[in-house]
């Protein structure tokens, strides 16, 4: 098996087919969700869900199809996208009078069905949530990280002032961040995009972003504020209380399946996949060892341990297929279940089990009246232990010296030599899209995001930069730079 200093994309191929993640689709760029991937989303949604019915959001759904005038309507838009739209042109064997896109985004859609149902300040806000599937003809695809057709959510509020809007897009974005470290146990740097990274027709983009054990970028998530360009476009209006027709102003934000590859690309090992307990379709194997004469009584004491877990919302498995114990053992660190749990005739006779956590060596006895509690305590301090040593990586791999294009230069070749990720690196940038394409130009690396205020206050604050990395002029902003997938 190839290792990640190896080949890190090969690495990752390897580990999301052999944990029986997902499997290729006939057609190019597309994938599909094996029950054991499929149920790594399930419970993002459950999570997101909760916090949706916190916030007041209901979900709702709309067609795949969208009419071609549609996306004309926003200019931005239609130009953001429209590289990557897949048409249909015909149907029932008859040419169609009008192409209709296979959704990028479902935001000139949702922005028809609004100008219809928002009608008077009343009406305000108005905040809705789809799940769905997207497509965007990606010409260079990864599974789960970049695909040509994937799954996501997108959220879509009018409000009737822009402060309103604009809480909700900043309140969205914490939500991510929460569920992203608190779920998923994976670091999230909240900021800003530059003008060049905003979505299509947005006024302005914020994300959360996420560093790969390969010191690449991935964007977890974002949200968006569109002001009333959108209204304008679709005439979402309403009647105000002084009795004026005047637009909304809206919001979209949106996370994808992309959350499953960046937690793989976080935790995973050389020995195979590192999931987070919160979200492991199997929180707890029970693995029965000895001699096929003795394994019924096992299995009997196993069935009960096994229920004691799953009545107290544990989910659990027992191996009890024929293959050796060593076997089972491997394949179940390559799956990623949290917590692995030997028993045998010996140990039913010294009423216990022996314990592995997946992302630990060592083993240790637990009591069969602790087992309960132990498994407990255990899934919960691997849920943080991953959390914290996703943290340590970050602080490891984040520079923030770096002060011109020359030692950024140098910095990746010095990096490249000693076969070490270049990392993240803070600088100052004068906030023009020439200096920041001169930069992708010369090192690959790409603007992140520009982060909020708060993270330049307090004990471990980030330094400001005064000066731009590429012309050496007054900084307009400070900015991550990374490679990114």
């Amino acid at each position: 098996m190839v290792t990640r200093k190896e080949d890190f994309s090969k690495w990752y191929l390897q580990i999301i087919q052999q944990a029986d993640l997902m499997d290729y689709s006939p057609v190019r760029g597309c994938m599909i969700f094996k029950p054991n991937g499929f149920e790594l989303w399930e419970h993002i949604q459950a999570y997101f869900n909760k916090r949706l019915k916190e916030e007041g959001i209901r979900n709702a759904y709309f067609p795949m199809l969208i009419p071609e005038a549609f996306f004309n309507k926003e200019k931005d838009h239609v130009e953001g996208f429209s590289p990557e739209l897949p048409w249909v042109t015909e149907a029932a064997g008859e040419p169609l009078e009008e192409r209709l896109a296979l959704r990028p985004t479902s935001e000139t859609m949702i922005g028809d069905a609004f100008s219809k149902w928002i009608n008077s300040y009343r009406d305000l806000p108005y905040e809705i949530n789809q799940w769905a599937n997207v497509f965007r003809w990606e010409k260079r695809t990864l599974p789960f990280l970049r695909t040509s057709e994937f799954l996501w959510q997108e959220g879509h509020t009018a409000h009737a002032t822009a402060e309103e809007a604009q809480e909700r897009t900043q309140k969205m974005l914490e939500i991510y961040a929460e569920m992203i470290e608190g779920l998923l146990a994976v670091p999230v740097f909240q900021g800003e995009k530059t003008p060049s990274e905003r979505f299509a027709g947005a006024v302005q983009t914020l994300s959360v972003e996420s560093m790969m054990q390969d010191g690449k970028a991935v964007q977890t998530g974002t949200s968006h504020y569109m002001g009333t360009k959108f209204a304008e476009a679709f005439n979402i209006r309403y009647l105000n209380p002084d009795n004026e027709h005047v637009y909304a102003y809206t919001t979209s934000w949106g996370v994808s399946t992309r959350l499953i590859g960046a937690m793989i690309m976080t935790h995973s090992d050389d020995q195979g996949l590192v999931l987070p307990p919160a979200v492991a379709p199997q929180q707890v194997v029970f693995i029965p060892v000895g001699p096929k004469k003795k394994l019924p009584e096992v299995l009997d004491k196993v069935k009960d341990l096994n229920q004691a877990l799953r009545d107290r919302g544990i989910r659990t498995y027992v191996d009890d297929s024929d293959n050796s114990a060593g076997y089972k053992f491997n394949e179940w660190e390559l799956r990623g279940a949290a917590l692995r749990i030997e028993i045998g005739p010996r140990d039913i006779e010294n009423q216990q089990v022996i314990m592995k956590a997946r992302d630990l060596q060592d083993k240790e006895a637990v009591g069969f009246t602790d087992l309960v509690a132990e498994v407990e305590a255990q899934l919960e301090a691997m849920q943080t232990r991953l959390l914290d040593k996703a943290r340590q990586m970050n602080q490891a791999n984040c520079y923030t010296q770096i002060e011109t294009l020359e030692e950024l230069e140098a910095h990746i070749a010095a990096k490249k030599e000693a076969n070490e990720v270049p990392g993240w690196v803070l600088a100052g940038w004068d906030g023009t899209e020439e200096t920041e394409a001169l930069i992708k130009e010369r090192t690959g690396f790409t603007t992140r995001n520009i982060p909020f205020d708060r993270y330049f206050e307090g004990d471990n604050a980030l330094p400001r930069k005064d000066t731009c990395i590429v012309t050496g002029k007054p900084a307009c902003h400070t900015v991550w730079l990374a490679r990114a997938y």
